[in-house]
């Protein structure tokens, strides 16, 4: 049995594991679901009859209106505050490509300040400067709240400038690489290559 995707859990306890699903069916299916909805005459539309069936237990992902196709499923929602653009939002984050079995190429648990406890990403809603799948999935968040999302490429990564992106150089030119592999690309293998999995937790909102 392969080992379950892991989710984002409330400070200050360590990770857990999420038994939702099996890394394969979930990334199998996550990818899947990105085709067909790519493929679909428009990807803002919630997905038809015609999408792959859902794995065990992976009952209740949603598309995310206006979104351009991302799927969520909330592992827990919040009882705050849901942030609107200008607000700067602080969040804890599982990242994955859909690809290479499911490799996590970023965790903000890995980030440490200098007495060890994990540092939140820190962005401003509305600034373009992260990539879009995770901006749909924060504005519809409430504080508190723990969501899994699956990005198509779309929605993901458009270039290395965009964030959040691992500060390790080797893992950043390990995601990228494989992103933007221009051969596969080229075999139309985009939806695999740039499909991505993030876990998020909407920790705080400071209002400007």
């Amino acid at each position: 049995m392969l080992a379950s995707l892991p989710f984002v859990p409330s400070p200050p306890s360590p990770p857990k594991t999420l038994t939702l699903t099996t890394r394969r069916s979930l990334i199998s299916w996550a990818t899947a679901l990105v085709s067909s909805s790519s493929s679909s005459s428009s990807s803002l539309l919630p997905s038809s009859a015609a999408s792959p069936p859902l794995p065990p237990r992976a009952a209740g992902f949603f598309e995310i209106p206006a979104s351009g196709g991302v799927k969520a499923l909330d592992l827990r929602v919040g009882a705050g505050e849901t942030p609107v653009d200008g607000d700067q939002v602080a969040i804890h984050y599982y990242g994955r490509l859909a690809a290479k079995q499911g490799w996590r190429f970023d965790s903000t648990y890995d980030h440490k300040d200098e007495i060890g406890d994990p540092v939140p990403f820190l962005f401003i809603v509305g600034s373009g400067k992260v990539i879009s799948g995770i901006q749909a999935a924060v504005k519809s968040m409430k504080v508190g709240g723990i969501r899994r999302v699956i990005i198509p490429p779309s929605q993901g990564y458009q270039n290395p400038s965009q964030e959040p992106v691992p500060p390790n150089f080797f893992d950043r030119q390990r995601l990228f690489t494989t992103i933007f592999n221009p051969t596969r690309l080229s075999n139309r293998e985009g939806s695999t290559l740039g499909t991505l999995i993030f876990d998020i937790e909407l920790v705080s909102i400071r209002h400007p």
